[in-house]
Order: structure tokens, then sequence, then C-alpha cells
């Protein structure tokens, strides 16, 4: 079990859920900023996969994704709206978020990101669990939430887009693991010599 499984399992034990809850959240934030780390603009940007996945686009969809969840949802506002991507704008391109623009640079990005994650700080520490909220852009009849559950439901957005982030830079350039301080796979490990014994294996079913 790792470092940080280890601490949310004590807390859980105490019965903080609200705290517990929220240290998932952020650290998964973390682990998806740090896979930015060291990166050029260029191999930030680059698509990766037939669909255009790319590293900071990923985080830019994240952040939205939180400005959005822990904003207008509780009636709340993010202080510079602008500087995220309009509701309309995905009239025009449903991908508006998956990627930036000329204007945008990566560490522009990552500081919108802080300010945006401190916003979502701010709404978790001043409602309770059970605080109600409604999501606008749900469908009528589901948009009635509750924070707890809008933690949940973002903080699994960002752990699947984490690991979608981590499979690309492998890609990129072999660098993996969970975070910088804990990457929670082995040391001095014989990667090749593992894929040579898994393709083999996998071809004895061809």
């Amino acid at each position: 079990m790792s470092d940080r499984c280890g601490t949310l399992a004590g807390m859980a034990d105490l019965g903080d859920v609200k705290d517990a809850l929220h240290l998932y959240l952020r650290e998964t934030r973390e682990d998806l900023i740090w896979k930015l780390d060291g990166l050029s603009e260029r191999d930030a940007r680059l698509p990766r996969t037939a669909t255009g996945n790319n590293l900071l686009g990923i985080v830019k969809h994240c952040l939205n994704v939180e400005a959005g969840y822990f904003g207008p949802t509780f009636g709340r506002q993010f202080p510079t709206p602008g500087e995220l991507v309009p509701m309309e704008a995905y009239d025009a391109d449903p991908q508006a978020d998956w990627y930036a623009r000329e204007d945008e640079t990566k560490d522009g990005l990552i500081d919108l990101y802080r300010r945006v994650a401190a916003f979502a700080d701010e709404t978790i520490g001043q409602l309770p669990l059970d605080a109600p909220g409604q999501v606008p852009w749900w469908r009528p009849g589901r948009q009635a939430v509750t924070l707890h559950r809008i933690i949940t439901h973002v903080t699994v957005d960002l752990a699947r887009h984490a690991g979608h982030a981590d499979i690309l830079r492998e890609q990129l350039d072999t660098a993996i693991g969970l975070r910088e301080a804990n990457t929670n796979v082995p040391d001095e490990y014989d990667w090749p010599a593992y894929v040579g014994r898994l393709t083999t294996l996998a071809d004895r079913f061809a």
C-alpha cells in the first residue's frame, strides 16, 4: 500500500470523510499536473492518439471541469470567467476544452489550474458534504446533487484522465509513475525484457 493510501485509510478510520475525499481530489489533481513537468510547449500540445488526446489538453479540460462543478453548481463564479471555456464554445467545437489555443501556454494553463484549484477548495471548505447544488448542464430531473456527490464525481473524472496522461507521457519519454515522490513502480526494472516476456506469452495465443 502506498503512503497516500495508508494516510487516507487512517483518516477514514477517524470518520473524517470530507477530509479524506478532499485529499483524494487534491492528490489526483497534483498527479495530473505533474505529467506536464519538464515538457516543451510542442511536446505538451502534440496529439498522441487517433482522437487527438494531448497532455496539455487533458489539463485544460480538467481545470474547466473543476471550475464548473465547484462553481455554478453551488452558486459561485470563478473570479475571472473569461479565462475559462464558455459553454457556448462547445456549440461550435465540442472539443473546445481539449487543446490549448495559440494564445495559451503550458505555464499559463498550469497557473490557471492552480487558481481554479484554490477556488474549488474554497467551495469544499465552506460547505458541508450534504450541501445541495444544481448542475445546469445535466438533464432536467437529474440536476440536483450534493457536495459529497460532486467531490466523488470530479475525483473519478480526474483520476481517469490522470491515467490517460500517464500513458501519453510514457509514450513520449517513458516517464511513468503515480507521482513524483512515489512512482509506485519497481525501481531499476528491466522493462524491455518484461515487454518481451509478455509479447512472447501473447504470441502463444496467435
